[in-house]
């Protein structure tokens, strides 16, 4: 295809997405609802017919996006208002998102007639909020949740992925015959220590040195 037409094609997407962004705004719709069903509209399915067949770029852009809007999210997260419910959230990202994979499963196991770890892993796909839905929505003018709700949800929809992440490959492993319930347990504690280790120590050291440079 000739870069005209590509340049054209992307043209045209960023300016439905502009026009759809501002109109979701005025109707209350959430603009990432817009922009998925823009991309549907866009894609071999769809009136756009545009085919993308490239799972590993997908998958590469997805993992890229997923931490910048992580990162976006916790930059614009203030401590204050989430350290009283840090006990529940932390519960929620970790216990929630794997009560709600074991409940998929069963309902999987049930309905579909899969086996218990084929409806584990459905589960475990689905069972983390997401972030950049969450962030959006609670970002949005129009929403305003009284007391300690909304830095719950900022705090566990951006915490929950390492568990997701965790159950899915876990079970992945499983099906594929290349482990034991019993090896998860302590891959389990290594992941999330090391995890947390990795990510808050960072921010402790520099809030540290803040706090000496505010004392001098």
């Amino acid at each position: 295809m000739a870069i005209e037409y590509v340049m054209l094609g992307v043209a045209a997407l960023l300016l439905a997405s502009i026009v759809a962004s501002k109109a979701s705004g005025r109707f209350g719709v959430p603009a990432l609802l817009v922009f998925l069903a823009i991309g549907m509209l866009a894609g071999s399915d769809g009136p756009g017919g545009i085919e993308f067949d490239y799972p590993r770029a997908a998958q590469w852009l997805g993992i890229v996006a997923l931490a910048f809007i992580l990162f976006a999210g916790g930059l614009e997260t203030r401590w204050p208002a989430v350290r009283p419910v840090l006990r529940e959230s932390m519960l929620l990202s970790t216990l929630g998102v794997a009560l709600t994979a074991v409940i998929v499963a069963g309902c999987a196991r049930v309905v579909l007639g899969c086996s218990f770890l084929e409806g584990m892993l459905l589960g475990s796909i689905v069972s983390s909020t997401d972030a950049a839905a969450v962030f959006a929505v609670l970002r949005s003018q129009s929403v305003g949740l009284k007391g300690e709700t909304q830095p719950l949800l900022e705090l566990e929809s951006g915490s929950n992925d390492p568990m997701a992440v965790f159950l899915t490959t876990g079970v992945l492993g499983l099906l594929a015959g290349g482990g034991t319930l019993a090896h998860l347990a302590p891959a389990f504690l290594l992941q999330m220590s090391v995890g947390a280790a990795a990510g808050t120590g960072p921010g402790s050291f520099r809030g540290l040195r803040g706090s000496g440079a505010g004392r001098h």
